[in-house]
């Protein structure tokens, strides 16, 4: 089953690219690598998780959050890609979680995004991952994710 098959039976489609909110591209292609810009839980233009996880995000909403970046983060991908087919493998993924100073479950944050790519990619989307607590994030953002995938 194709990842793009994967992803019409979770119910999802790809969305739009979120257009850079500064002087970067969503994506970057070099030889057998493409790397994503992070990406923040945006849905049709809007920011659908702001705010510290730990004061004014749940980490369950977290983890939301962070399938919705990952789903952003697919959709750069596939710029680069084209066929989702041609991942060779998820090797590695970046959360930044916007955490309460006593905030301490970015890992469990993470998983929001890790799962996803598990579901749309199979074995080939597991990955290494950093999950970090920050202390802000662009447009205050919750979670913003970042990926990189090696393509045939």
């Amino acid at each position: 089953m194709t990842p793009e098959a994967r992803l019409a039976d979770l119910g999802l489609s790809l969305p739009e690219v979120v257009p850079p909110l500064a002087a970067y591209v969503p994506a970057v292609r070099t030889g057998n690598l493409v790397y994503t810009s992070g990406q923040v839980p945006m849905v049709e233009g809007e920011l659908v998780g702001a705010g510290k996880v730990g004061a004014d995000v749940t980490p369950e909403e977290a983890q939301g959050h962070a399938r919705i970046c990952a789903l952003n983060a697919i959709a750069a991908l596939k710029t680069q890609v084209g066929d989702l087919s041609k991942v060779v493998r998820i090797v590695k993924v970046v959360v930044f979680v916007a955490s309460d100073p006593g905030f301490t479950g970015q890992p469990s944050v993470g998983n929001g995004a890790s799962e996803l790519l598990r579901e749309v990619f199979g074995d080939k989307g597991v990955h290494a991952r950093s999950a970090v607590g920050v202390a802000a994030l662009p447009l205050n953002a919750s979670v913003e994710v970042e990926l990189i995938a090696e393509i045939s």
